[in-house]
């Protein structure tokens, strides 16, 4: 026992003289040559293996480009998502604001790209089908620009790939997966965001690995340059959608390895050096990415200077600096017993009334009060008016008597201002709003709101007030209509009014759900004063005011940038309204389901989002072939098994891993996401789950089979890999099978990738492999 314990401490050091053996290794190996300085220029003869690198760098350009390009000009018509992105890049080219969960830069690209060729945004993309030719859109020069992004995506890939190693046919493979992927053509040629972040992805990952092979070569121009291109790109790739933050945390987890090593001791760095490290990444990698991820944010500000269909998801200080804001030109003060429309922030729903009574009884047992309905009502609407009547001080002496300003005696009216309590009278039913210690029909938790008529009302004076908070406010200012947000507040009970995306049932009229909620300060609660109705209101403004000349304290960018980005993220979380094609993470890598984007019976023509299930299959099986054998490795190695050797087992780990580690970083977290979800939120994943697949195989075919007697387990992984130069003819062989069937597998599929049509139903149907491929026609 005691022998296997001193022979367990022997092997265990012997890993660690390894380990280190081999960083002195490399670095000795880097300092046997005079290193050149930056920017000479090195002049050594091209050997055939760059010629074949070269060759293999143009067929994948060129069959990148051509898959994508093809057919490009069809259909005519608008297809799927570009129903919205189209749209936005008209907004860009109007000047006109609008609201998106994503970032601006890909859709700004799109609006440049529009620019250039001199579209000027006069159409809306109001409908999928709608003609492209008959309203005389450039929509083939709008598509190129997607389609070109998609086609260096691969091309990106394949750099990627031969940087970490791989061989000219490991590379190729890779690409080929790629190439021949039919989610990944559709989704290309088409007026759409993925393309752009699966570019800027595969260019960040691309630029870490250059930075990181430069690791012995510190604080060099070309280090700082791969450095800050890293950054750059991961800007880029947030700039196109918040999805972007996968990429960042791939390439923050293999920073925060590479910190880790270089703070071992072993390393002989200082604490000053190692700081040095830790700044120079920091200032790259996080300061560089935000202040460009900002500046997009500052060109979408600066472009969207006019009032359009998104001022109303933004605050009301937001409104007021667009162009044409009704804020500007119908805000007005509330005077007391004006008649009143309350409408929700988030919603878009009136707070609204009707004679119809709530049911004894709900589904679920629970009794209500019977009481009139109050609920949220989307449209205008007479039962939307409610009259604001001050505090009677017979029936509650606690409040303080008001005493009119100089400016209200003069106008002779009492203005609402922030803080008041009041009491909101319904106008065509003439009763009072109020809320109890009911509970809610869809919400247990909150409390039922109804209305009492003027005796019970009187009788529960206490229970028919509520007080006016404007969100962010001054106390005691006029509240203003339209502009300012503002909570409504129970004075009894200390709940407030609450509606929210419930609907109710046919006794309800399927509208929303208007309650008490005891959170005060949650989104739901706000709301704001939409049509005022007084003597002294004409077309929305004040008698004697002029509202465009008011001197409202602007906001500053950087709470604009706030403002936004915190609706981003709620409206993006909020996306839960079931979808017909939306599918769960878990169905994705097998391609268990599909996106009909477009279709028409003419032709039996159709694009219906769908992987190329043998490229799909085969990059799944791969990434789950690297999970087993590193963990069986791992299990050999315990035992004292160790056929690779640790430079071998380096490169598997630093090299695949990052990889593998990357494609993990882009699918998992979908599962913690309660948001709709859909298969085009897989194809970056897939992508790295395809290069994944790639080097396992490339691992397989070249590395395990090549005889390594001969090296020793500190030789250099370098050494490895270029050992035996290419592979075999058995290694080429099988990676051509592959490719032919992956080849054929997009040929066999490509009419719903490109939209061609089948000649027959037979056809059509012969192309739905699984009863989960909801096909239309089929």
């Amino acid at each position: 026992m005691a022998d296997e314990k001193l022979r367990k401490r022997k092997s265990e050091k012997a890993l660690e003289k390894i380990d280190q053996s081999s960083d002195k290794l490399e670095k000795s190996d880097k300092s046997e040559k005079p290193k050149p300085k930056y920017g000479d220029q090195v002049k050594r003869p091209r050997n055939a293996t760059e010629t074949m690198w070269g060759i293999s760098f143009f067929v994948v350009c060129v069959l990148s480009f051509a898959t994508r390009f093809w057919r490009i000009s069809e259909p005519s018509k608008v297809v799927f998502d570009e129903v919205h992105f189209g749209k936005f890049a008209s907004y860009y080219l109007r000047g006109t604001y609008f609201f998106d969960v994503h970032p601006p830069l890909g859709k700004l690209m799109i609006a440049g790209a529009g620019y250039l060729v001199g579209y000027d945004g006069h159409f809306l993309f109001e409908n999928i089908n709608d003609d492209y030719i008959e309203n005389k859109v450039p929509y083939i020069s709008l598509r190129m620009l997607p389609a070109s992004c998609g086609a260096l995506t691969i091309v990106f890939a394949f750099l990627t790939l031969k940087e970490v190693g791989l061989s000219i046919p490991g590379a190729l493979f890779g690409a080929a997966l790629l190439i021949f992927d039919n989610a990944l053509v559709t989704q290309s040629r088409l007026i759409l965001l993925d393309s752009m972040l699966m570019l800027f992805a595969l260019m960040s990952t691309f630029s870490y690995v250059k930075f990181y092979k430069l690791r012995h070569r510190e604080f060099t121009p070309l280090w700082w340059t791969w450095l800050s291109a890293t950054g750059v790109c991961l800007a880029l790739t947030l700039g196109v959608k918040m999805v972007g933050l996968f990429i960042i945390s791939a390439v923050g987890v293999a920073t925060l390895v590479d910190l880790w090593r270089l703070l071992d001791i072993q390393r002989g760095l200082t604490i000053r050096q190692f700081t040095r490290h830790f700044a120079a990444r920091a200032l790259c990698l996080i300061f560089l990415p935000l202040g460009i991820y900002l500046s997009f944010f500052y060109v979408h500000f600066a472009i969207l200077t006019k009032s359009g269909p998104g001022d109303a998801f933004m605050s009301p200080a937001f409104q007021a600096e667009l162009i044409g804001s009704d804020l500007r030109s119908r805000s007005s003060a509330i005077p007391y017993s004006a008649n009143i429309t309350l409408k929700h922030r988030d919603l878009s729903a009136f707070l609204h009334s009707h004679a119809d009574r709530y049911p004894r009884a709900y589904d679920d047992g629970r009794i209500s009060s019977e009481g009139q309905q109050v609920t949220g009502y989307p449209h205008r609407d007479l039962n939307n008016h409610w009259e604001i009547i001050p505090v009677d001080l017979e029936f509650n002496p606690s409040f303080p008597t008001y005493e009119l300003s100089e400016e209200e005696k003069e106008r002779n009216v009492r203005y609402l201002r922030n803080g008041d309590h009041v009491r909101l009278r319904h106008i065509r039913t003439n009763t009072f709003l109020v809320t109890h210690d009911v509970a809610s029909s869809l919400m247990s938790t909150h409390m039922e709101m109804t209305t009492l008529p003027q005796v019970s009302a009187d009788s529960r004076y206490n229970e028919t007030l509520w007080k006016i908070e404007v969100i962010d406010g001054e106390k005691e200012a006029k509240v203003l209509s339209r502009r300012h947000h503002l909570r409504v507040v129970n004075y009894q009970h200390r709940v407030a009014i609450h509606c929210h995306k419930g609907i109710l049932p046919d006794w309800g009229f399927g509208q929303h759900e208007v309650n008490g909620n005891k959170n005060q300060h949650e989104s739901y609660n706000t709301w704001f004063f939409d049509e005022i109705m007084h003597d002294r209101i004409v077309n929305g403004t004040e008698i004697g005011e002029e509202p465009e000349k008011r001197d409202d304290k602007k906001l500053s960018f950087v709470q604009k940038f706030l403002e936004l980005q915190g609706l981003m993220i709620s409206h993006n979380a909020g996306l839960t309204k079931p979808h017909p094609y939306s599918s769960t993470p878990i169905t994705w890598p097998f391609v268990l389901r599909g996106i009909s984007f477009w279709e028409t019976k003419e032709g039996l023509k159709q694009i219906y989002l769908l992987g190329n299930p043998l490229t799909w299959w085969t990059s799944i099986i791969g990434t789950m072939m690297y999970v087993a054998m590193w963990i069986l490795d791992r299990i050999l190695l315990r035992r004292g098994l160790d056929d690779f050797g640790f430079a071998v087992r380096r490169w598997w780990d630093r090299s695949i891993g990052f990889l593998f580690i990357t494609w993990a970083l882009h699918w998992l977290p979908h599962f913690l996401m309660g948001r709709m979800l859909f298969l085009h939120h897989y194809l970056l994943a897939y992508i790295f789950s395809a290069m994944t697949a790639a080097a396992v195989l490339e691992f397989i075919g070249r590395i395990v089979g090549e005889d390594t007697a001969h090296l020793g387990p500190s030789t250099p992984a370098s050494k490895w890999l270029t050992s035996r130069g290419h592979g075999g003819p058995f290694y080429w062989l099988f990676l051509s099978v592959l490719s032919a069937a992956s080849i054929w597998g997009f040929w066999w599929f490509s009419p719903l990738s490109y939209g061609s049509g089948f000649a027959t139903q037979t056809d059509l149907k012969a192309r739905k492999w699984l009863t989960s491929w909801d096909l239309q026609h089929a």
